[in-house]
């Protein structure tokens, strides 16, 4: 009997819907399978995996008003975005034999998390199974009795009566009668076989037959009891979901920003590659062309304007420049903020040794993936507002260095902070602050007396080095052999951190302030082919000192080759950080996020072509504590400990400077300074080469020698007495011995 008031919906038109999707081209459909492609999973299996959501995703992926088909991001395999020539992965990386036990602790450590979740809340679930399964039993019940009593007939019957149409009515009340007798027995004789099998089953079927259908009925019942949006068992695992791109969407915000008209041909944004997921499943990607005449610069610009467009926040849009077009980049959106999420600490804390040799793993970019840094041959620069993570990072890539035993380490901070102390475990030399302490006569000269070691030590690495034949010195560089081989113990790398390093530029002799400034410029010019490395960090990178000393610092300041900006005050320090090329790139470190979750996020510049964001790795005082502790039983093992760290002073004898004056004063008695100046620079290079007039005068007249009128061809200069100087000398000699004068 057929039963024409069922009030089923329309049937849904697959071929239509088909149709509809074959209209979209053949590049733009997903293939049925990618190798080693990282997908989404469909809600079913999400629910399978005990995985909650944050965020709905949108409820269709079909254009209500075109009718065609927009291929979203998160489209199962999809493929990524790949340089041309690049292999797909035959075995996911996931699963190879390396990467298998890893995978399978993770699996294991989830699976075991999810089941003692769930253990732990299995009486609160029994509860809700049973009202759930009761809730459901009698909703059953009156779905069958109004589909036994057909309730819309009412309706028709009461529009017949309201028409005054008779016949029309008794013919749809008898039809009625039909219904509800066909439904009644049908209703009857399931209830009579409910009646009949029930207890013939009971006595009949196994227990665990019984505890099993009984199982699956109440689960049924309570799937079906429960209320909308509920879920019977709790959720252990929560995945965020993530807004679900299209070409629609993309196009709207490139628009939106000023990058191209949509009704003019030769001005519309197209795209390079088809939407996907990004290789390590944390955002969306897709290759955007620009309009003829449009660049780099102005999507770099725009950056915001077009988070704005895809209704996401900035820090999860990230642009990248293409290296076959100017007008092409590449539009990377994170499922959310990247940069709030803290990459832990550093992997150094295993205590074993580093080379200084390899990079140097610093944290990770936007996409996730591990940024690294050659420290051989570059020197860095390190910038931020105080308190933003640039100590931190600094010391991070200290500690690299440290856990190499065969790099001398050098370090100067002009802060005079506690979170340097613990380097003199293991620092060849140490210098502290600018003002005299108990445990350092004078900081500034120390700082000199170490510049001059510097120096000497870049003389005689070069110096060895052109004596070495081809086969062990290919390209007249220091290599990693020779630094290590013990034959040559005065060719190992040198690492000088320089901490708030313009403190040294702006002491209050500015004589001696142009002298310092003259040898770090010249350690940097001509430190890296003898294996020195600088790392320079400043919360004042611009502005510092006056002539020649301001001259000097901005050439030190550009001169690193690798540079590191964290959250600036504004555009003008992020430059001088990074450079006004950066800041025509789009990078501008003033407007990086603030906030506590954001502390150690900055930007790498000069490394690559690329200038990746990264969230650095993080190593507290206690966790350099323990680093710089390993590393100092490494060196003792090796008999590599040198300097301060092995208890030896640093000789200041090799810079004496009353005593170097009067070697070169001449026999006459006295000289002009800017005699002394020249003679000392030309006679002794390695420690006076850059020295002015006013530095050596400032110097002497530190420890005591007056400047006297010195007449020379008839022309009366400042200069200096051999008598001062001895008399100077003698009373320094008296202070020193023991129940001497002090």
């Amino acid at each position: 009997m057929t039963e024409p008031m069922n009030n089923l919906p329309d049937p849904i038109d697959l071929d239509a819907h088909r149709a509809r999707r074959d209209d979209v081209p053949e590049s733009a459909q997903a293939p049925k399978e990618t190798a080693g492609a990282l997908v989404p999973l469909s809600p079913g299996e999400v629910e399978s995996m005990d995985t909650a959501y944050e965020i709905a995703l949108d409820d269709t992926d079909d254009d209500p008003a075109t009718g065609k088909v927009i291929v979203p991001v998160d489209t199962p395999g999809m493929p990524v975005p790949v340089a041309d020539g690049q292999r797909l992965p035959i075995v996911p990386v996931h699963l190879r034999p390396k990467a298998l036990p890893a995978t399978m602790r993770r699996a294991g450590g989830r699976a075991g998390h999810v089941t003692a979740f769930h253990a732990v809340r299995s009486p609160w679930y029994a509860t809700k199974f049973a009202w759930f399964a009761g809730r459901g039993l009698s909703r059953l019940i009156g779905k069958q009795l109004r589909w036994w009593w057909v309730p819309n007939s009412i309706t028709l019957e009461q529009k017949a009566a309201d028409a005054g149409e008779l016949k029309e009515w008794e013919k749809i009340h008898r039809q009625l009668k039909a219904t509800r007798l066909w439904r009644g027995l049908v209703l009857a004789a399931q209830n009579l076989g409910l009646l009949i099998g029930l207890p013939i089953a009971w006595n009949a079927a196994p227990a665990a037959g019984l505890a099993a259908v009984g199982a699956a009925a109440v689960a049924g019942l309570a799937h079906y009891g429960r209320p909308a949006g509920q879920t019977v068992l709790g959720t252990a695992v929560v995945a965020p979901r993530y807004r679900k791109l299209n070409s629609d969407i993309v196009l709207r915000a490139y628009y939106a920003a000023g990058l191209g008209k949509p009704d003019r041909a030769d001005q519309e944004v197209r795209f390079g590659s088809p939407m996907s997921r990004d290789a390590r499943n944390t955002g969306s990607q897709v290759v955007v062309d620009l309009p003829y005449g449009k660049g780099w610069s102005d999507v770099a610009g725009a950056r915001e304007k077009i988070a704005s467009g895809l209704d996401v926040h900035v820090n999860q849009v990230f642009l990248t420049p293409d290296k076959t077009s100017s007008r092409r980049h590449t539009l990377f959106v994170s499922d959310r903020d990247p940069l709030a999420v803290a990459v832990g600490r550093t992997e150094m804390l295993d205590c074993k040794p580093r080379s200084i040799w390899d990079p140097v793993k610093l944290g990770k970019d936007e996409r996730d993936a591990l940024v690294t840094l050659l420290l051989m041959w570059n020197s860095l620069l390190v910038g931020a507002q105080p308190r933003k993570g640039k100590t931190f990072f600094a010391r991070l890539v200290a500690l690299w260095a440290a856990l190499d035993p065969y790099v001398k380490l050098i370090v100067a901070d002009g802060k005079n902070s506690p979170d340097w102390l613990a380097f003199k475990k293991v620092a060849h030399r140490t210098v502290f602050g600018t003002h005299p302490n108990p445990n350092d006569d004078n900081p500034v000269e120390r700082l000199q007396a170490i510049l001059d070691e510097v120096l000497k030590h870049i003389d005689t690495v070069n110096s060895i080095l052109t004596t070495l034949p081809v086969t062990m010195c290919p390209d007249g560089k220091l290599t990693k052999e020779l630094a290590r081989d013990p034959r040559y113990p005065d060719l190992r790398v040198l690492v000088m951190v320089m901490e708030e390093f313009q403190v040294y530029f702006e002491t209050e002799d500015q004589a001696v302030n142009k002298e310092i400034a003259a040898k770090l410029s010249r350690i940097q010019a001509v430190g890296p082919s003898a294996g020195v490395v600088l790392i320079s960090s400043s919360q004042k990178p611009s502005g510092v000192g006056a002539g020649d000393v301001s001259r000097l610092f901005n050439r030190y300041r550009d001169n690193h080759s690798a540079r590191f900006a964290l959250k600036c005050g504004n555009r003008t320090v992020s430059e001088a950080i990074l450079g006004g090329d950066a800041y025509q790139e789009g990078f501008d470190a003033s407007t990086l996020p603030v906030g506590d979750e954001y502390r150690g996020v900055g930007y790498l510049y000069g490394v690559t072509d690329n200038t990746p964001t990264v969230r650095s790795f993080l190593a507290d005082a206690a966790d350099a504590d323990k680093i710089l502790t390993a590393a100092r039983k490494y060196r003792e093992q090796l008999g590599t400990l040198t300097g301060e760290a092995a208890g030896e002073e640093l000789e200041r004898a090799t810079r004496d400077v009353l005593a170097d004056v009067l070697t070169v004063m001449g026999p006459d008695g006295k000289a002009h300074w800017d005699t002394i100046a020249g003679r000392l620079a030309n006679q002794m290079p390695e420690q006076y080469d850059g020295t002015t007039p006013e530095a050596i005068s400032a110097q002497a007249r530190a420890q005591g020698v007056p400047s006297v009128n010195v007449k020379r061809d008839g022309v009366v200069r400042k200069g200096v007495s051999a008598d001062d100087l001895r008399a100077a000398m003698a009373r320094r000699d008296n202070s020193n011995q023991p129940g001497g004068q002090r």
